[in-house]
């Protein structure tokens, strides 16, 4: 009598394994661990063999039966199923293993290392977010350009048009890398370049001196939590990014030093950076190890404290203290590189505290200069000048060796 679904399920676990048996070969083998797989007994050429469709209940009764005609079909026709079965397998295997995730990520993986960690966590993260929920799973060859495009303007629309243009851009750089180990040969993000307006660009606004002096006075009084006031005062003085401050580690300061030694890799040029610190920034630093010094960053989020803070924690505060619209973390370099050159300083050492690299690539090979005394000089002054002003004193002067 043939096997019934209801018997199937309700089919117990023995001491010793046991078989029920449905029709023309077909039988569900039950193991002492509780676990069922399908048989199905068949000839070729005049010898017994033995195929197993799979484990019951993902395969169902209906599937395994409609799997035994097949066999007993391609048998009948001297077609070995298990070769038929095991082609099917290597065809999935290279279709996981060509999927537009799996190279994605193989791509990432080769080249995150000359990335710095923050923007190795956005790409990650457009393949993560944006990419795989789409088209992750497809073979790399049949993704289209419709696909690309529904994505970009997915994210478009939810007001991140830089973003949508990033997340087209590392398509075809995935694309690139896929043609250039012969596993694709088109680019489905090419035919929708455009498609995504990109946004004017924004620069930082410096503030004036008297705008300057009111903020750094504000911030002791209006800058919420201790750790995030100090960060703004540290970034004020030191010309730095906010992506750089905010992944400091202690491990990086050197209190005897008076020096703040970033890694390549943290930085956005990728060449290693020294601050001299000023004296009111290394009294900063001091007052802040106080608090954050047994743990490895130097700004810890406030939620989660092994990692740094958010990238929009100094914007918010400053949103708090009423610059909103007006000023922005990243504004502190604009306006220390305005003033410095307003105040006559040499531009080689100020371009060379802002980490840029020269335009002139030649220039750029051979200019090595590190500048460290004359920066020191440099943002003492500018940590002086900023003390002056908050109390409504005269710039302290230039020497004449530092003016352009």
């Amino acid at each position: 009598m043939p096997i019934s679904d209801t018997k199937a399920r309700k089919a117990a676990p023995a001491e010793k394994p046991y078989r029920i048996p449905d029709s023309d070969g077909l039988y569900l083998d039950v193991r002492p661990s509780g676990k069922k797989y399908w048989r199905i007994r068949y000839f070729l050429h005049g010898k017994e063999n033995l195929y197993t469709p799979g484990q019951y209940p993902q395969v169902t009764l209906k599937e395994a039966r409609k799997q035994r005609d097949d066999v007993k079909h391609n048998a009948a026709q001297g077609v070995d199923p298990k070769a038929l079965q095991q082609e099917e397998r290597d065809r999935l295997k290279r279709g996981q293993q060509n999927s537009f995730d799996a190279i994605a990520m193989e791509w990432w993986e080769k080249h995150q290392s000359r990335w710095t960690h923050y923007y190795a966590l956005q790409v990650k993260n457009g393949i993560e977010r944006e990419m795989r929920p789409a088209f992750g799973a497809k073979n790399i060859r049949n993704v289209t350009p419709a696909d690309v495009l529904r994505v970009v303007q997915k994210v478009e629309a939810r007001g991140a048009p830089s973003i949508a243009m990033l997340v087209r851009q590392w398509v075809g750089q995935i694309y690139r890398y896929a043609a250039s180990t012969l596993r694709a040969d088109h680019d489905p993000a090419a035919p929708i370049e455009g498609a995504v307006q990109r946004p004017p660009v924004q620069h930082s606004k410096s503030l004036a001196a008297e705008d300057l002096a009111t903020l750094a006075s504000q911030i002791d009084t209006k800058g919420g939590w201790r750790i995030n006031a100090i960060a703004m005062h540290v970034l004020m003085r030191t010309m730095l990014r906010t992506g750089e401050l905010r992944q400091g580690r202690w491990e990086e300061v050197d209190f005897m030093r008076a020096e703040w030694r970033i890694p390549g890799e943290r930085m956005k040029m990728r060449r290693p950076h020294v601050v001299p610190l000023s004296t009111q920034v290394v009294t900063l630093l001091q007052e802040l190890h106080s608090y954050t010094g047994h743990m490895p960053m130097m700004f810890p989020s406030y939620r989660n404290p092994a990692k740094a803070m958010s990238g929009t924690t100094i914007n918010k505060a400053l949103e708090r203290m009423g610059w909103q619209g007006k000023f922005s973390g990243h504004g502190f370099r604009s306006t220390a590189s305005t003033l410095l050159n307003e105040h006559g300083w040499r531009g080689d050492l100020i371009e060379k505290q802002l980490a840029h690299m020269p335009g002139d690539k030649v220039r750029a090979a051979y200019n090595h200069a590190d500048y460290l005394k004359e920066r020191r000089e440099m943002l003492q002054w500018y940590s002086d000048y900023i003390e002056a002003i908050m109390q409504g004193a005269a710039a302290p002067p230039v020497p004449e060796r530092m003016r352009a």
